[in-house]
């Protein structure tokens, strides 16, 4: 009995201190962030904690700083970086694979991973290295749908060209010669655009999205594209202070904003 009740005790002991661990502050030269970390994204939740703990991003600065859209920070070339000069992703190769899900977006307060550019990042691996903070702005209902369409429209024609074009001759010659075989391979057609037009990468903003993108405000843009790992929970009044601060032609402010990372 007494060996069973030291497990229970160990095991709740196990389990608060996992809990505590997804709770980081973000301590800067202009005062406290403090964040939660996912638990469904995990990769970027362990590697962040991993890092924090190894004192990675400490004495780091946000370096990066664009009013209504996002500060980022934790670059390891913006440790003792001289003013003005400009801040890249650092020599770090900590890469993680991305973690999208639907339920976890770039609503104003997200914690996300930046990334290298698709023509050299072909998997769209984090970078986990360094993080960014979502400001961003509040959208219509109108503007998420034209997001919608900018994005889809292209695939759209994409996949007509990839199942339509190829066919179109044989398409021609049917609909003259053969209406009901035209009628056919033109379903067939369609299906195949519709199947493949699931399994793309298109854009369609959920309920949820929605309501907050037209109330509280984010970056719907850049949703998909990004991983979103974490949101803020207190200490946004000094993540606007940061963004309020005058920047260089590199968005770098002309006053260091330095942070150290605690995990709780």
């Amino acid at each position: 009995m007494k060996l069973f009740v030291v497990y229970i005790i160990l095991s709740l002991c196990v389990c608060i201190l996992h809990a505590q661990s997804k709770s980081v502050i973000i301590s800067t030269t202009l005062g406290d962030i403090k964040i939660m970390l996912y638990d469904d994204t995990p990769k970027h939740r362990d590697s962040f904690l991993k890092l924090a703990a190894e004192d990675h991003y400490d004495g780091t600065l946000f370096y990066r700083v664009v009013k209504n859209f996002v500060i980022q920070g934790g670059s390891s070339d913006s440790k003792y970086a001289s003013p003005g000069k400009h801040i890249g992703y650092g020599s770090s190769e900590l890469t993680i694979d991305s973690e999208f899900r639907e339920n976890r977006f770039h609503k104003k307060g997200a914690i996300c991973a930046p990334r290298q550019p698709e023509d050299i990042n072909h998997f769209l691996m984090s970078d986990i290295s360094q993080f960014y903070i979502v400001l961003g702005r509040v959208y219509t209902e109108a503007e998420l749908d034209l997001l919608e369409k900018a994005t889809n429209t292209p695939i759209m024609i994409d996949l007509k060209k990839k199942f339509y074009l190829p066919q179109k001759a044989k398409l021609d010659k049917l609909k003259t010669e053969d209406p009901h075989g035209f009628n056919q391979l033109l379903r067939e057609i369609k299906d195949k655009i519709a199947f493949e037009y699931t399994l793309s990468n298109r854009l369609k903003f959920t309920p949820e999205q929605r309501k907050v993108y037209t109330t509280v405000g984010g970056l719907p843009e850049l949703d998909a594209d990004y991983t979103v790992f974490g949101e803020v929970v207190s200490g946004f009044n000094v993540v606007e202070k940061i963004a309020a601060l005058e920047t260089d032609k590199n968005n770098r402010p002309y006053t260091d904003v330095k942070l150290v990372v605690r995990v709780l």
